[in-house]
């Protein structure tokens, strides 16, 4: 009995010594921060490695993190960020789904101590930010343009060429910075006559896309075929995102375009998205922006461990961003352009996808 009760206790004792382990361990993680991520979306392929790659970041430097996806509905984006207020989180990243509604609720988490860096997309009318990590998003447009000056041979003197031009979401800052970059490339050879935009829609509020909606960006092409480009054939479209880029093309494909004799113009994208990808090497989309994402979560990690140091975090544009309040500090990476001549070296040999994700059974010889 009395060996069975030494036992007992032994037990007894190394239950409570493991419970005072993992209280002292969850201590410890909370110690070292709790960041909260909010995310506009999954139906984007990007802000699903955005939001997975900053988990896997936070939680191997030992920070809690709670990642909410909204569904691109601003009142969810709202309520999950209250919510992670009222879990004391430390710090929140937000890529807003609207930069201009979340003035309120930013208020809400500066009144806590809690400080908000904007990701990706630029929140307005709020003097509570920290940061901003994101991608020179004017030189996105202007990577965008010039493929298209020098795939049409603008910059040599050839044309006419018609062209279409699609825009971003309104609601998002970033969709006038990839804008004002393009059109410093295309102004000069629309203004010239070297581009004509049949539709004459140059301005973002005719071209804008809302929410950055593929099947959108098709209805508006289906228009703009139906309307303007009966007899007339098209050259290229300015597309600021891989997912209009799709919707795009199906429009195209569905009045004969893509076949030997009535080929696709030049179709723009961005992010780099694996469908867009897949496109590319399949002779349809033309070219996309790459942003390396996973190297923005790690700026944007760096940026927090930096706050909770107490430390100031690195930036390298302190000019760009005014969101009407302050000017926010950012840093800014660079972006890659991508085409059928580079996706190897640049997607592939970056490890972003796999060769057998791109191509498939159908990879080229080594």
């Amino acid at each position: 009995m009395k060996r069975g009760l030494i036992l007992l206790l032994i037990a007894a004792m190394m239950i409570t010594l493991s419970a005072c382990n993992l209280a002292e361990s969850s201590a410890g993680s909370r110690e070292k921060g709790y960041v909260g991520i909010a995310m506009p979306t999954k139906s984007s392929a990007r802000w699903v490695a955005d939001g997975n790659n900053m988990v896997q970041l936070f939680q191997s430097k030992g920070y809690k993190t709670d990642l909410q996806y909204a569904e691109d509905v601003v009142e969810n984006q709202i309520s999950q960020i209250e919510n992670m207020i009222t879990k004391q989180v430390d710090v929140i990243v937000v890529a807003a789904i609207d930069g201009n509604t979340l003035t309120d609720v930013i208020g809400k988490a500066h009144a806590q101590g809690i400080q908000v860096i904007s990701y990706d997309r630029l929140i307005m009318n709020t003097p509570y930010l920290s940061y901003y990590a994101t991608f020179d998003n004017f030189k996105v447009g202007v990577l965008q343009a010039s493929y298209i000056e020098k795939r049409l041979g603008l910059d040599k003197g050839k044309g006419p060429f018609n062209i279409e031009l699609f825009g971003g979401s309104p609601d998002d800052n970033n969709a006038y910075f990839f804008f004002n970059g393009a059109m410093s490339v295309l102004q000069p050879y629309i203004d010239s006559g070297k581009l004509v935009v049949r539709s004459k829609q140059t301005t973002m509020a005719q071209i804008a896309t809302l929410r950055w909606d593929g099947s959108l960006a098709q209805s508006r092409m289906d228009n703009l075929l139906s309307a303007y480009y009966g007899s007339d054939k098209l050259d290229a479209v300015l597309s600021p995102y891989d997912g209009i880029s799709i919707g795009i093309i199906s429009s195209l494909k569905g009045v004969g375009y893509g076949s030997a004799d009535k080929p696709l113009p030049i179709i723009t994208g961005q992010d780099a998205e694996l469908a867009s990808i897949k496109s590319i090497v399949a002779g349809e989309q033309t070219q996309t922006i790459f942003k390396d994402t996973r190297k923005l979560a790690e700026k944007t990690v760096g940026m927090v461990d930096s706050i909770l140091q107490g430390k100031k975090a690195e930036v390298n544009d302190t000019k760009t961003y005014n969101n009407n309040v302050m000017v926010v500090p950012a840093y800014l990476l660079d972006p890659v352009s991508v085409d059928k001549e580079n996706v190897k070296e640049q997607i592939i040999g970056s490890n972003y996808y796999t060769e057998q994700e791109v191509y498939g059974n159908n990879a080229p010889a080594k």
